[in-house]
């Protein structure tokens, strides 16, 4: 997959957009990048990126995220350093931000600058079997009003469409064409299909650009 030097991942509850996230910041740092994560959702904070820190410091991927993350004092508070996304432009940076318009405004913080230096990718991770987005339609009324309050436009899909770790290959077939409908009504690229490593290779030709996923240990079972 190819990258600008911030990637904004959003999605709603259970799409999957915190692995996703996880797994670009993977991707990039094994490509060579010097790449962050910031968990900005203020929204779920029990979804969290830093349930992954022991695997981001091995991989040297540094994280943002809220003092509180992780712990019973969790609040929707944002970290000072989230400043260093728009700041530091010799970083990439991964954002992973919250699963609606709410969770969205902590994008609109920093939306003018990533637009003014305009080297981002806003990336819409949609998945059809989650209960408020199970057709097009519903979905894109979501990615409407996430779009609408962090003040950035999404550029690209991912389809994320999983039952966790009981997907089939069946499964991913069947939410193909709902992918490809978010796709056509919002006039954005579907750049990836998330497959586990099990699936790869039955799904290898039968659908473009596969991005392989790592589902991480501290997410399974967990709507994130």
């Amino acid at each position: 997959m190819k990258y600008k030097r911030i990637t904004v991942v959003c999605g709603h509850y259970g799409s999957g957009k915190t692995n996703v996230a996880l797994n670009m910041a993977y991707e990039q740092r094994q490509r060579g990048e010097d790449v962050s994560i910031a968990d900005l959702d203020i929204v779920n904070p029990y979804f969290r990126t830093k349930d992954s820190i022991d695997e981001l410091n091995n991989r040297g991927i540094g994280l943002i995220c809220s003092d509180y993350a992780g712990t019973n004092l969790d609040i929707p508070a944002l970290p000072d350093e989230m400043y260093a996304i728009t700041d530091n432009i010799n970083k990439n940076y991964v954002l992973d931000i919250g699963g609606d318009d709410r969770g969205a405004l902590a994008l609109g913080r920093l939306a003018p600058q990533i637009i003014k230096e305009n080297d981002y990718s806003m990336i819409a991770v949609i998945n059809m079997y989650r209960p408020l987005t199970r057709d097009y339609k519903s979905t894109i009324e979501v990615l409407r009003e996430i779009e609408y309050a962090g003040g950035i436009s999404f550029t690209a899909v991912i389809n994320n469409s999983n039952l966790g770790v009981q997907t089939t290959s069946e499964d991913v077939l069947a939410s193909i064409s709902y992918a490809q409908e978010v796709s056509n009504n919002m006039s954005i690229p579907i750049i990836a299909t998330s497959v586990s490593e099990k699936l790869k290779n039955e799904l290898d030709g039968k659908i473009d650009n596969l991005f392989l996923m790592k589902l991480q240990k501290s997410l399974i079972n967990k709507e994130c």
